[in-house]
């Protein structure tokens, strides 16, 4: 079999399971918004000058993407640009799954306590 001739691996675009819970489903767009930030911080710390008197040489310029990672990593858990949420909200579509933080029929979810217009608060 020649290789040029093999097909090319086709990418697995299931859409999410709706076993998946919400929570991994928050933690794989908040690792998307990441890597996007990761990616847009990554031509600014290309630039920068490794020989400066406390510069870190080689060495730095080793550990530098793991820095970026990391900062793209806090800018994303502290809400980033609003990819996350985007990304959240498409992921819980495609899994079935009600939007966060309501039943399937749009009320609060069962144990939500929510006064009604007849109650009145006690003195």
């Amino acid at each position: 079999m020649n290789i040029a001739s093999a097909p090319a691996p086709t990418p697995n675009l299931a859409a999410p399971r709706a076993s998946q819970s919400p929570a991994a489903l928050r933690r794989a767009a908040q690792d998307f918004e990441a890597q996007a930030l990761a990616a847009m911080l990554q031509p600014m710390f290309q630039g920068l000058d490794t020989k400066a008197p406390f510069g870190g040489g080689q060495a730095e310029g080793q550990w530098r993407p793991m820095l970026v990672d990391a900062i793209a990593k806090d800018l994303a858990k502290a809400g980033g640009l609003g990819i996350g949420e985007a990304v959240l909200r498409e992921l819980t579509r495609l899994a079935g799954l009600p939007p966060e933080g309501l039943a399937p029929d749009g009320a609060p979810p069962a144990g939500a306590s929510s006064p009604t217009s007849t109650e009145r608060p006690t003195p």
